[in-house]
């Protein structure tokens, strides 16, 4: 671990200087995704059921579907600078090894995050879809979609999929911290299956199917999440066992 004492001032400091890195980034990727906004709407038209068309029913609609999927898009880009300023910042009160570990973490948490988003996308989006024109259909209407609110719906599901695909992670970096321990898990598992399944009724439409299908996999992160927490502890355990012995032969 680096010897390094700091004044708070400086820890503040350098926290705030870290912080407007992340956000130029953001912003900056705002302006990317922006750009490229209209060929994802295009695309994801394409994904579309044959029977549903894109309305608009406001001015601002355009610019609001723009601006959603240019928040998405610099979500993605600002994931891993945002991971980066985390770690510099932990840094100097990480041992070498632990500093090498975390840093390998930084491309794993932009591809678990893109896989919550393609799990929201092909498998909990097209089925909610489905339920919700299948409804429409017994009820002998006609499906007239807006743009805004349709995207804004797949958002509102994606999106929060995406961030708790993160969760592992976050486990796994707070636990090597020494922040967590598998103790505190499990003793909060009970309230953490109640806020998922709370999550899971606020993110998808009111009927059990859809909450169920958005909550088991949301448990199940939960538990891989408290099993790498555990083998990672050990692991700590062990490492400080080891040290702790290197040390008592040597003095």
């Amino acid at each position: 671990m680096e010897d390094k004492t700091q004044p708070v001032t400086e820890h503040l400091g350098e926290l705030r200087r870290r912080l407007i890195w992340v956000i130029v980034v953001f912003v900056l990727g705002l302006v990317v995704g922006f750009v490229f906004a209209a060929d994802f709407v295009h695309w994801l038209k394409q994904q579309m059921p044959a029977n549903v068309t894109m309305h608009v029913f406001s001015p601002a609609e355009p610019l609001r579907v723009y601006m959603m999927f240019a928040f998405v898009i610099s979500a993605v880009i600002t994931l891993p600078v945002a991971f980066y300023q985390l770690w510099a910042f932990v840094k100097p009160g990480l041992t070498k090894t632990e500093q090498r570990i975390t840093l390998t973490y930084i491309p794993f948490a932009v591809i678990l995050f893109c896989l919550g988003l393609l799990f929201g996308f092909y498998v909990i989006f097209p089925y909610l879809i489905r339920f919700m024109t299948g409804l429409s259909a017994a009820l002998g209407t006609t499906e007239t979609f807006g743009i805004y609110r349709y995207f804004g719906f797949m958002f509102n599901i994606v999106f929060p999929l995406g961030l708790f695909f993160e969760l592992p992670l976050v486990i796994l970096f707070l636990t090597r911290l020494r922040i967590l321990r598998p103790d505190l898990l499990r003793r909060g598992r009970r309230a953490a299956y109640l806020g998922m399944v709370i999550l899971s009724a606020v993110i998808t439409p009111p009927d059990l199917v859809s909450n169920i299908l958005v909550s088991i996999p949301l448990i199940l992160l939960y538990e891989i999440s408290l099993f790498l927490c555990t083998w990672l502890y050990r692991r700590i355990q062990k490492e400080d066992e080891a040290r702790e012995k290197t040390w008592l032969e040597e003095s």
